[in-house]
């Protein structure tokens, strides 16, 4: 318990955690700023260690498990926004810096995401059964960042059709327009913008998705109008006026950047432009929490800018606009963890306890790497041509009051 008194007393400053440990012995840590007041009981004396090692891991772990439990009202999501708030003070103890390093010496070996270990990694998550995201989802069962133009009064499925069509306006779209999409999700997007008069080819590596999707599409009278594809984009072949990527980005790997852009730049028109949406960070290059890596999302990785941008000058494509949307994807994954919350039991009924607990931890995780963290997300147009992007960026606002 020594080493983990140490981490902790360190690590904790605003707020305070209330520790008993699994002697019974109570700690009290932190206190000389604002914050919560969380209180956690450990039944497990391996923790002890084990959380002074990778606190990351294995709170998320012990939290699944039943021996990290919360007493006198606290909650997983008081004990993790008290971590988002001492985050730079974990960072900066010892343990942790050598810990960090290690991860980023096997940065690119966690990340290789070649065609069939980026499949498999895909369908850990969305393969997952279909109810479970209609539990916490829009109707639309849009699985990214919303856009909210009034976020304490807009609903989620108002949110999402905003995102849907403010999309459609970057991307000005004429009827007859042939469009990629790489990683369609549940067809929402390809759905939109067939709507919109454009033929589109949607690519997904999930057959739970692409089933639901192509059922979605048929209901909306758009199944000639959208391909569904079970395709790795680095497969995909054909010219398209406009290549769109929604939350796809962050499954590729920093050691497939490259292939990435090259991938979207072969795949326009002379005139033709993309639009890429991708969860990024405003620090400098990191790597993925050790939890989200294990459990969530293995082979993910949230870019830095500065990683973004030189792989598109290596390749040789134009940034044409660029959006940083910083609290949307906040409050998006507060509706998710609240409607989860609301419909835990059935969560459970589909499950178990221990995946409710573990989906628990990855929702409140998130949302606080959003508020507090340095989680945003960006939005790029980009072309081989540098006028293919109108060079007023009036056009995006008069094709929505259009629409």
């Amino acid at each position: 318990m020594l080493l983990l008194s140490n981490l902790l007393t360190k690590f904790v400053r605003n707020g305070s955690l209330h520790l008993t440990d699994a002697t019974g012995k109570r700690h009290v840590f932190g206190g000389k700023g604002p914050g919560p007041e969380v209180h956690v009981k450990l039944h497990d004396k391996a923790l002890h260690t084990k959380l002074f090692l990778n606190p990351e891991l294995h709170a998320g772990e012990a939290y699944m498990d039943g021996t990290l439990t919360f007493e006198q009202g606290s909650s997983v999501y008081d004990f993790l926004y008290l971590f988002s708030i001492n985050r730079a003070g974990l960072g900066a103890h010892r343990s942790q810096k050598l810990l960090r390093g290690l991860w980023r010496a096997l940065k690119r070996r966690q990340q290789a995401n070649p065609a069939k270990v980026a499949a498999a990694n895909a369908r850990h998550h969305y393969d997952l059964s279909t109810d479970l995201y209609r539990l916490f989802l829009d109707e639309g069962l849009n699985y990214s960042c919303a856009f909210f133009e009034h976020p304490e009064t807009d609903t989620l499925e108002e949110a999402q059709r905003n995102k849907l069509r403010r999309i459609a306006a970057k991307l000005k779209l004429e009827p007859g327009m042939r469009v990629a999409e790489i990683g369609s999700g549940w067809g929402s997007l390809a759905i939109e913008l067939a709507k919109n008069g454009a033929d589109v080819t949607a690519i997904n590596v999930s057959p739970e998705q692409l089933r639901i999707a192509r059922e979605r599409a048929a209901e909306a009278g758009l199944s000639d109008r959208i391909a569904f594809r079970e395709l790795d984009y680095r497969a995909l072949e054909g010219h398209f006026d406009r290549v769109v990527s929604v939350g796809m980005m962050e499954h590729v790997g920093i050691g497939h950047f490259d292939d990435y852009f090259a991938k979207i730049a072969a795949l326009l028109t002379e005139d033709g432009y993309a639009f890429v949406h991708c969860i990024g960070r405003m620090t400098p290059p990191g790597t993925t929490g050790p939890f989200i890596r294990k459990y969530i999302f293995p082979g993910g990785y949230v870019p830095a800018l500065s990683e973004v941008f030189a792989a598109t000058e290596r390749v040789g494509m134009w940034i044409d606009d660029m959006e940083v949307l910083r609290l949307h994807y906040y409050y998006t994954i507060k509706h998710w963890r609240e409607r989860f919350e609301a419909r835990r039991s059935e969560a459970a009924a589909l499950y178990d306890e221990r995946f409710c607990r573990m989906w628990e931890f990855y929702l409140c995780a998130v949302e606080l790497g959003f508020l507090n963290g340095s989680n945003m997300v960006f939005q790029l147009l980009l072309s081989g041509k540098r006028d293919a992007v109108p060079i007023v960026r009036d056009f995006m606002v008069e094709t929505l009051r259009k629409a």
